[in-house]
């Protein structure tokens, strides 16, 4: 696994705590939509099934819609996209949709081909003909290589886009599935190679074995060959634990390695072990620090709170032999100023690679372990933009690096760490016509004082008078950063449209380090949500658009924070999009892998985090008789993550009260509602037609 996937290792493991059932038993007794929350059951169904046949015709019979469809399902399906790199056994893989082939291949090329402009590619799998062959709709999910020799995988596959996923191995090699080789059946699990002929398996062993949110916290060791039931216990959680217990393998290309151990009490809080030939050995961390990587023997760690000399949201080292000990005496490599972040990280044979966002800007640096402790060299790449370390890998010194912004399409760079500067490699040809149109950087006062930055694509010519129609959109959780990406088919289907286009960087976020996210946890929420407030009511001040114009949008923890919105300020919105959300924020720990969470929001086990839920929860904070804008409430039903039942209820609730709404649920897709490129299509299409209704006005 590489360092990049573990910085963001907790937001992969969305996983459990035990829920307070006794506390929201009385409020059960008043809630008429619980039966809504049987997912698949008939009932809830049927009700699906009549509100998609309201809404759907009301956005597709809209001639728009069409053209939005036609155009979003082009920019999706387009060959001349750039086929993002993995780097695996000296071979360059990746995974490939089109609409010859919607739900992927997975393929190969090699590296001297791959820098060509049209590269031969052999394919590995091709899950249309497998699911086909099985009669199931395969959604990929990755895949995990057996280091050094990266020949032995572990691919991922989830039923419709479920989290849960089985895993089979895969001989790169050979270009198949290995016969009679590990395989392990559904579950919502987490799986890495120890060696060859061992797997260390976190999952659903049976009673007792999962969390009350249906997450594994029993660790084991699976043996080639070996049925699950014959598999050894290495390691127990506790069926408390809000986050899952799973195992990583740590490399450098020296052949060090080491295998850690986290067990995740809370989300952002790991309890870390290295497993050693006499057991688990505990490391003395601080809860929200963890090894990310192995480079010229010095374990690598990123961290959230201060450290020993270390300060919070700082990257440091340690030396191998000293960590296998127990002994921890951090180096600090990096350590970000005020207005600065890691945005991610990679490394190669003998380099640490990272790049930083300053300012919502990003900036890359090459890290080099010597004698004298560690160097950096800053990398010269366009100003402006977000960068992200694309592909990386222990075999030598390569790596991909991506540079996009808003009106940028993405470009890939490759890059030799141990000696040069980055070189364009490839680049997405442009979307949509973006001559026209400009970015501006602006702040916005928050109630507290503090200044909330904030992104504006619009036309150069755009009239200061507010009838410029604009969507907004944010996060505003889990130090998620948002960062400038390039607006395809945004900027395709609504700013070539005249449209204009927000990006808030509100707290809650990780743009500014941990501090940046920990000013809005919990019961300081309400930050997050003045934050929002503010850039709107900044923007309207400014005469970019006004309330008559004005749309918002955000999906999961950014579906609560338009669902709070909503609720909070009816009157500064036109058009409110609320995407596979939360939004019943005093039964969430019961629903789905809400109790997973409790580290972000609170708990209604907590009387004071109770009291500030319900001031905030948009399912019990409606209100009959009040003037809101008529929403477009979206979700899924294999969403196993959030669940579909949050929308469902919010919006029979607005039923009940004669509110005016849109609901619609797709049948696939998972929580991201990207089962195939058709999906994420139309998607696109429906919501876009949502807000050209609202925001421009009927077809001409």
């Amino acid at each position: 696994m590489t360092m990049r996937a573990l910085l963001s290792l907790a937001a992969v493991l969305a996983l459990a705590a035990a829920p307070a059932r006794a506390q929201t038993a009385a409020m059960n007794d008043h809630d008429p939509y619980l039966w809504l929350e049987d997912k698949d059951g008939a009932k809830p169904l049927a009700w699906v099934e009549a509100e998609n046949a309201r809404t759907l015709p009301r956005l597709q019979n809209d001639p728009r819609y069409t053209t939005f469809h036609a155009e979003a399902l082009a920019i999706a399906a387009a060959k001349d996209r750039i086929p993002t790199p993995s780097l695996v056994g000296g071979r360059v893989l990746n995974f490939w949709r089109d609409q010859e082939h919607p739900h992927g291949l997975w393929r190969w090329t090699t590296e001297a081909d791959y820098a060509k402009p049209d590269p031969h590619w052999t394919t590995l799998i091709d899950l249309d003909a497998l699911g086909k062959a099985e009669d199931k709709t395969w959604v990929w999910k990755g895949a995990t290589c057996l280091q050094p020799e990266e020949r032995l995988c572990l691919v991922a596959l989830s039923e419709g886009g479920e989290d849960a996923v089985s895993y089979r191995e895969f001989d790169l090699q050979a270009g198949g599935f290995v016969a009679g080789g590990f395989a392990l059946p559904k579950s919502k699990q987490n799986a890495t190679w120890l060696d060859r002929d061992t797997l260390l398996v976190s999952r659903d062993w049976g009673a007792g074995t999962m969390t009350a949110s249906g997450y594994p916290f029993v660790l084991k060791q699976v043996k080639r060959g070996e049925s699950l039931d014959r598999a050894t216990e290495v390691f127990r959680g506790a069926a408390t634990d809000q986050v899952s217990t799973g195992a990583y393998v740590l490399h450098d290309a020296a052949g060090h390695r080491l295998v850690v151990i986290s067990r995740a009490v809370t989300f952002f809080g790991t309890e870390t072990l290295l497993l050693t030939d006499k057991g688990p050995l505990k490391l003395d961390l601080p809860m929200r620090t963890r090894p990310t990587a192995l480079v010229d023997g010095q374990v690598v760690f990123s961290t959230s709170d201060p450290w020993a000399g270390v300060p919070a949201g700082a990257i440091a080292s340690a030396p191998l032999a000293e960590v296998e000990r127990g002994v921890l005496k951090p180096q600090v490599i990096f350590a970000p100023g005020p207005r600065q972040s890691i945005d991610g990280a990679g490394q190669t044979r003998n380099r640490l690679l990272l790049v930083v966002s300053d300012n919502v800007r990003g900036r890359g640096y090459v890290y080099t372990h010597g004698a004298e402790g560690w160097s950096h060299r800053p990398l010269t790449l366009p100003d402006n933009s977000s960068l992200g370390v694309v592909a990386d890998t222990l075999r030598s010194d390569r790596s991909y690096l991506s540079v996009t912004g808003f009106l940028t399409p993405t470009t890939l760079y490759s890059l030799d760490a141990g000696s040069g500067q980055p070189v364009e490699s490839k680049a997405t040809p442009p979307r949509f016509d973006a001559s026209h149109d400009a970015v501006d950087q602006f702040e916005a006062t928050s109630t507290d004082g503090t200044k909330i930055p904030y992104f504006v694509v619009h036309h150069k010519d755009v009239p200061l008078d507010g009838s410029t129609p604009t969507i907004m959109t944010a996060y505003g959780g889990f130090q998620v950063s948002m960062t400038p990406a390039y607006l395809g088919t945004v900027g395709k289907l609504w700013l070539e449209r005249g449209g204009s286009y927000v990006l808030a960087n509100i707290r809650g976020g990780g743009e500014f380090g941990p501090a940046w996210h920990d000013a809005g946890r919990k019961t300081k929420r309400q930050l997050i949500y003045d934050d929002f407030a503010a850039v709107a009511k900044d923007l309207i001040a400014r005469r970019l658009t006004s309330s008559a114009k004005l749309g918002i949008y955000g999906g999961s923890n950014g579906g609560l924070l338009m669902g709070v919105e909503f609720n909070q300020h009816p009157d500064l919105w036109r058009a409110v999009t609320i995407q596979v959300p939360l939004l019943d924020m005093i039964r969430y720990e019961q629903i789905a892998a809400g109790a997973s969470w409790v580290d972000e929001y609170g708990s209604v086990s907590n009387p004071d985090e109770k009291a500030f839920l319900q001031t905030i929860s948009p399912y019990q904070n409606l209100k009959k008789g009040v003037a809101y804008p008529e929403p477009y409430i979206w979700t899924t039903t294999k969403d196993d993550r959030v669940g579909p039942q949050h929308a469902r209820k919010f919006a029979a609730r607005m039923k009940e009260y004669g509110l005016p709404y849109l609901f619609y649920e797709d049948t696939a897709g998972g929580h991201s509602g990207d089962a195939d490129i058709e999906q994420s299509a139309r998607l696109q299409a429906l919501q876009m037609t949502y807000f050209a209704q609202k925001l421009i006005g009927p077809a001409g």
